[in-house]
């Protein structure tokens, strides 16, 4: 069954036993295919680590020793229709790539994995010395198999869906065309749902058919049917919609990046989808220097009883960025006050190319600090969702501090520019961001007493980091900034360059002192200011 709005047809899979994606690994964009022919693992639910007590001087098998670690560390992409360029689900299949193994889990490289941990992480995919010491031996002894009627049983995969089959699912029939040459593309695809009462999402997976050219993609629900009146106008698939949807939304489903995984919720909470809802899929698209095709897809399981809490996804950051040409460690700061109790899910932290590491912290109301997460080698094509083991509770008066170093050098092999040059805040590959994206639920709400809470989580103009900015601008100390001061300011951290269009350091001040001075005339007042530079949403 099929929906078309506009140029757009959806297929409606939620009753069909065919899969309709399939891996085309002829078109993986290179960094991803190296990345991955080395080993990329990843494991949705994390048992234990296999191998960890002292080994004795028997000899390694597959059978006994190396199945167990691939099985659980390494399958999860290593199979038939994966993103992996090769399978890891049999003896022959690892004997095959042993050297490369062993290889890649020395120098670390596979599986990828970048946050410090010390167990914390549910999804955790990093090995234990004692695994990579297994692995290595096991090559270096020529790959014996061991008694293979006793090895574990390779996992069981559904199909392509690793959320098992959708309750529903839907991509563009047609293809979108992705030119070779030109800026960054945002191209926004409507999801019709037609849901004739509310559905709580369980469930939620993205695949990006092509990922050679698909930089992100941000799912937004719409109830206001503008995005269908605007859906197929130019003759293609969806419509162009630079920094968000383009449309009103009332929130955001997923985020998918390189490297991150699909979401499930933990019991008791679920995801909200309105009634005639539509799903909309803002992908960004990075040309590649030749025409490019993608159809990419979203699968949503549904829970079938009602849930305590709703689960919520937010962003945190700065749009004050200003990086240097040739700085090697150029720091951004921004950080937040809650307003209120919030129980965190997870932490995605996200930079482009130039993104070196970023630690988040929270320090309590009581003084105790919290290190949230911590990436110390950031690598933009293996971006991760890191998902606690035990979701950690932040109390009203938590403050929360992310701090990102960036390298801007010619020693960073990641550069997209040569010579390197300035580097500010922006949405293209070659434009950098610094926040971290994360799924929490409000301490206060409990639905199913029908006790609702205020959805604002963050202290509004309140921010140490945006305010010393503030500061350095506002040289008389009078608590605000005039025209002049704000358009310094801007100009400086070329605020608002990155949109299409002639940019104008003037009219993008002369906009946010029109939107947020209301305090004196203008003017925008310290706490306006972080208001509008402190990102706490899509």
């Amino acid at each position: 069954m099929s929906t078309r709005r506009g140029n757009t047809q959806w297929v409606d899979c939620r009753n069909s036993t065919a899969s309709t994606f399939k891996v085309n690994m002829n078109i993986l964009p290179i960094s991803l295919i190296c990345a991955a022919a080395s080993v990329a693992c990843v494991a949705f639910t994390t048992p234990s680590h296999p191998g960890t007590t002292e080994r004795t001087k028997r000899k390694v098998t597959f059978a006994r020793d190396v199945a167990p670690i691939l099985y659980t560390k390494c399958a999860g992409c290593h199979h038939e229709g994966e993103v992996a360029p090769f399978s890891l689900m049999s003896y022959e299949d690892a004997r095959a790539k042993a050297p490369t193994i062993a290889a890649a889990v020395q120098q670390k490289f596979m599986p990828p994995w970048h946050a410090v941990s010390h167990g914390e992480f549910l999804n955790d995919r990093s090995l234990t010395a004692a695994e990579i010491a297994t692995l290595k031996e096991w090559s270096e002894a020529g790959s014996p198999a061991g008694d293979l009627s006793k090895a574990p049983k390779p996992p069981k995969f559904n199909g392509n869906w690793h959320i098992g089959k959708p309750d529903f699912s839907a991509k563009p029939v047609k293809p979108f065309e992705v030119a070779a040459e030109g800026s960054d593309i945002y191209r926004c695809f409507v999801v019709p749902t037609n849901f004739d009462a509310d559905r709580i999402v369980s469930d939620i997976e993205l695949k990006p058919e092509n990922r050679k050219v698909v930089h992100h993609i941000v799912v937004y629900v719409s109830t206001s049917g503008e995005a269908r009146l605007k859906d197929g106008q130019d003759g293609q698939p969806g419509y162009s919609s630079f920094g968000g949807a383009g449309v009103a939304t009332s929130g955001v489903l997923a985020v998918w990046a390189p490297g991150i995984e699909p979401i499930t919720t933990p019991k008791n909470t679920g995801i909200q989808l309105p009634k005639g809802a539509d799903i909309i899929l803002q992908v960004h698209y990075h040309p590649t220097g030749k025409v490019e095709l993608d159809q990419s897809e979203i699968g949503l399981k549904f829970s079938s009883k009602p849930v305590d809490k709703m689960i919520r996804t937010s962003l945190f950051g700065s749009l004050l960025i200003s990086i240097p040409k040739d700085s090697t460690n150029a720091e951004v700061k921004a950080d937040m006050y809650l307003a209120a109790p919030i129980t965190v899910y997870d932490m995605f932290p996200h930079m482009h190319k130039l993104g070196h590491d970023m630690r988040l912290t929270a320090t309590l109301p009581n003084g105790t600090k919290k290190e949230l997460s911590r990436v110390d080698h950031y690598d933009f094509n293996w971006q991760t969702r890191y998902i606690y083991r035990q979701p950690v509770h932040l109390p009203k008066g938590t403050h929360v501090e992310v701090v990102s170093h960036y390298d801007n050098s010619t020693g960073n092999f990641n550069n997209p520019n040569n010579p390197p040059k300035p580097v500010w805040w922006g949405e293209q590959t070659t434009n950098e961001m610094a926040f971290e994206i994360f799924n929490y639920s409000l301490d206060d709400e409990h639905l199913l007493t029908h006790r609702t809470a205020d959805a604002e989580f963050a202290v509004a103009g309140k921010s140490d980091s945006l305010g010393a900015i503030f500061d350095r601008y506002d040289s008389k100390r009078t608590g605000f900034l005039d025209r002049s001061q704000f358009i310094a300011l801007i100009s400086y951290y070329q605020v608002g360059a990155g949109r299409p269009g002639e940019y104008s350091p003037a009219g993008t001040a002369d906009y946010f002192i029109y939107v947020a001075g209301k305090k004196e005339k203008g003017k925008i007042a310290k706490s306006e200011f972080i208001s509008v530079m402190l990102l706490t949403h899509f």
